[in-house]
């Protein structure tokens, strides 16, 4: 059964462009975006799946020019997030599948990110 979690966030709150002033902020921002998709699992009640495969969709409503490797690190802490809610012992390559993020147009729609989880790996 895939399980669809809506990250509370408009836009990427991280990304590999980002130039912090001190390191402080970017853990800040770490934590919300681990926390979020770790309460969000358990509100959805996703059991212990052993391995998964997780996709990050950000959903944009115009066409600027993006790049889907740029916010490889708000995947991978929201993937950390999964491991906090138990879903996964841990994020490495033989129990999670990291896929590379996705961004997808959808004029209309209110921009956000959402998270794809499906039990077992798909290689």
């Amino acid at each position: 059964m895939p399980w669809t979690l809506d990250l509370p966030f408009d836009k990427p709150p991280l990304t590999e462009n980002q130039r912090w002033p001190h390191w402080a902020p970017k853990a800040v921002m770490t934590k919300k975006v681990r926390a979020a998709s770790s309460l969000l699992a358990r509100q959805q009640r996703i059991p212990a799946l052993g391995t998964c495969t997780v996709r990050l969709i950000w959903v944009v409503n115009t066409r600027h020019r993006r790049d889907a490797d740029n916010i490889t690190p708000t995947l991978k802490a929201a993937c950390d997030g999964l491991v906090d809610a138990g879903l996964v012992p841990d994020d490495t390559p033989d129990l999670m599948d990291k896929r590379m993020p996705e961004i997808d147009y959808r004029p209309g729609q209110p921009a956000g990110l959402q998270l794809l989880i499906t039990e077992g790996i798909s290689r």
